[in-house]
């Protein structure tokens, strides 16, 4: 088991990377279920969640190659296991998405209901429903989706919320289903519309990207190809609040900064002065206190939940009071208690937090309990007094690469640690 050891209060400055997007890469991985040849992808981040990902298809029957350039050839044109077993299935809630592949391509699946983060219940229903209104038959039984259908038929898909696996799920399945479907209510974010180009590059027919409304025409069969993974807006966005909690100046490559427009308008809000061009953002705190700013998460184009948890650690230490509000997901609040345990003062109404902001965070023994939740204890750890160590790091590990040697490059003393 491995800890970091974080020593605070230095300003962040430099440049870094973004790499690629987590939230991309697995639906991506799983639309390969789908094509009748290998399909290449570069720009693919080493994450734990991405090792489990191509555990979970190799297990199903996939087979893959890591090549001398860094991209991954992954060919899931035979599969012969179409079970998306509980063992693997439990670490991680995206492989609820073999499940439309599966049964667009092979007529039958059979999926242990998802684990994953420890955020709230996130209902496969919608998924469910869906693909009832296709033409699936779905039983579920004994913790597992046991799905089957003659033929997949094209119709209209109407989402009672906007949910980004669900969009994924059905957006996958569609492709191979006869006729045209029609999903309304459709999730916009930047990592649906990198699957529907990944996608429409295999061969489908989808039209309506970066709106709530797709239209997909069912073919016969997809193809691979090559595909280039779009960067980690999440990922930019934690290095750029790490800039802003430390008082520091950092330049984030490799972004689109139109991905990151409400986290880009709530930074400045903090006092932040902020350069974009077309692939990089450069913020600079000059030194300064923040100012606390209101948060409420919604669907893109809206303040991101995968943010949520960095501006808390932010506020925590601006100047004035705030609210943040969590109307995505339930119960994800876990690091509200560990930040509390820095100083930090917060109070918890329903689901919002009203925070109320501290000169500073003191250093403290920290345990992470999700992905989002463990990169703000690092933000805060960075910008506290003294030392800060933050156990159960694999959860940062599911979502930022080689995270310590990131903060270093930018000058932090942080340091990873066997324990």
């Amino acid at each position: 088991m491995y800890k970091l050891v974080i020593k605070g209060g230095i300003p962040l400055s430099g440049n870094i990377k973004t790499s690629g997007s987590k939230n991309s890469t697995l639906p991506i991985f799983f639309a390969s279920i789908l094509a009748d040849s290998p399909l290449k992808l570069s720009n693919t981040p080493q994450l734990s969640d991405v090792s489990t990902t191509l555990r979970l298809l190799m297990d199903m029957g996939s087979h893959f190659i890591l090549e001398e350039d860094g991209s991954i050839l992954i060919d899931s044109s035979n599969l012969n296991n179409l079970i998306a077993d509980y063992s693997l299935v439990k670490t991680m809630r995206a492989s609820i998405l073999t499940l439309g592949p599966m049964l667009a391509k092979y007529k039958k699946a059979k999926v242990s209901l998802p684990g994953g983060c420890a955020i709230g219940t996130r209902p496969v229903n919608l998924h469910l429903d869906a693909l009832e209104k296709m033409g699936a038959k779905i039983q579920v039984k004994n913790g597992y989706i046991n799905a089957s259908a003659k033929k997949l038929v094209g119709t209209q898909i109407n989402f009672d919320l906007v949910s980004v696996t669900a969009t994924e799920n059905i957006l996958m399945a569609a492709t191979l289903a006869k006729g045209i479907t029609t999903i309304n209510n459709a999730a916009q974010e930047p990592e649906v519309t990198d699957l529907i180009f990944c996608l429409r590059k295999m061969g489908a027919k989808i039209t309506g990207e970066n709106t709530s409304t797709l239209i997909i025409e069912g073919v016969d069969r997809l193809s691979g190809g090559e595909y280039s993974i779009c960067p980690d807006r999440i990922e930019a966005g934690t290095y750029l609040v790490a800039a802003a909690i430390t008082g520091g100046s950092i330049t984030v490559n490799n972004i689109e900064p139109d991905s990151l427009r409400s986290v880009i308008g709530k930074l400045i809000e903090t006092g932040a002065d902020i350069q974009t061009n077309k692939n990089s953002i450069k913020l600079n705190m000059k030194g300064r206190r923040p100012q606390a700013v209101n948060i409420r998460t919604s669907a893109y184009p809206n303040f991101p939940t995968d943010m949520q948890a960095q501006f808390m650690a932010l506020n925590s230490i601006a100047e004035g009071s705030s609210t943040i509000t969590e109307t995505i997901f339930e119960n994800r609040f876990m690091h509200v208690p560990e930040l509390s345990r820095m100083g930090a003062n917060l109070k918890l109404e329903g689901n919002t937090v009203v925070c109320k902001g501290v000169k500073s965070l003191t250093g403290a023994n920290l345990m992470a309990t999700d992905l989002r939740a463990s990169a703000s204890l690092v933000l805060a750890g960075l910008a506290a007094k003294g030392l800060t160590t933050i156990e159960r790091v694999y959860h940062l590990d599911r979502g930022y690469e080689m995270i310590e040697e990131k903060f270093k490059l930018l000058g932090a003393d942080i340091q990873r640690v066997q324990h």
